[in-house]
């Protein structure tokens, strides 16, 4: 059976939002569970069976718009034609759009607005995060930061996710406040808060309504995925639409 994590954030009710976890699903050793992508290793009628799992499980209205991430900060539109572009981000104002990113100890970051007429979904590891992913986002959903609710899925933990100095420079040269979100650890070396990293980012651009942000993939091995943890490893979905009565 599917495991879901529902977010605990004050969305519309038109707006459907869930992460999957691990448990459940049809991959093998060392994907075990609901692996839900194609391009780490795992067979492929698993990942289909996983996939169709997954539509079925939420009645989703239509194939989640999976994309090709790359952390990177292109955000594109939620429609159909757009599934498989390369791409880290995609929002949609259309009912029964389902957009979706995939992670495994990267930031998913769930946005809507407090009408209900917008959705986004993002992946935020470090690149990403450093690079602008999160204002691209709000730059192409254009409206008012107060507007904006945020749901911060699971990722990986601050007392796990080591950085080296030039991802602590990266943060820090753009926001001074980022000292905050570094404890160090060895020489070189510091320990990220990826959650406060993404609340700064955010926070800086106005936007306060910020819900989540207690997960840690690493050390919860039964409910998650962790590429620093695993290596080869699966990947979780995040997944947010609009929904309507016609879907």
């Amino acid at each position: 059976m599917v495991e879901l994590i529902t977010p605990n954030w004050p969305a519309p009710a038109k707006v459907k939002a869930y992460t999957t976890t691990r448990c459940g699903g049809h991959s093998q050793s060392p994907y075990n569970g609901l692996n839900l992508a194609d391009h780490v290793g795992d067979d492929t009628e698993a990942v289909i069976a996983n996939r169709t799992e997954l539509v079925e499980t939420l009645n989703l209205p239509l194939e989640p718009i999976w994309l090709q991430q790359v952390h990177g900060t292109q955000v594109i539109a939620g429609y159909s034609k757009n599934r498989g572009c390369t791409a880290d981000a995609s929002f949609s104002t259309l009912p029964g759009q389902v957009c979706v990113v995939m992670t495994a100890d990267c930031l998913p970051v769930l946005f809507c607005n407090r009408v209900g007429t917008c959705v986004a979904a993002v992946h935020a590891g470090w690149r990403g995060l450093a690079g602008g992913i999160l204002e691209a986002t709000l730059q192409r959903l254009n409206m008012p930061a107060e507007n904006i609710l945020v749901w911060l899925g699971p990722a990986i933990g601050p007392q796990a996710f080591e950085i080296g100095d030039e991802v602590y420079k990266a943060f820090v040269d753009f926001l001074p406040q980022a000292v905050d979100a570094f404890k160090p650890s060895r020489k070189g070396h510091w320990l990220a808060d990826l959650y406060l990293l993404a609340r700064q980012r955010l926070a800086h651009q106005g936007v306060t309504a910020i819900y989540g942000g207690d997960f840690c993939t690493y050390t919860d091995v039964e409910r998650f995925y962790s590429y620093r943890r695993d290596k080869v490893t699966g990947r979780m979905a995040s997944l947010i639409w609009l929904y309507n009565d016609s879907f």
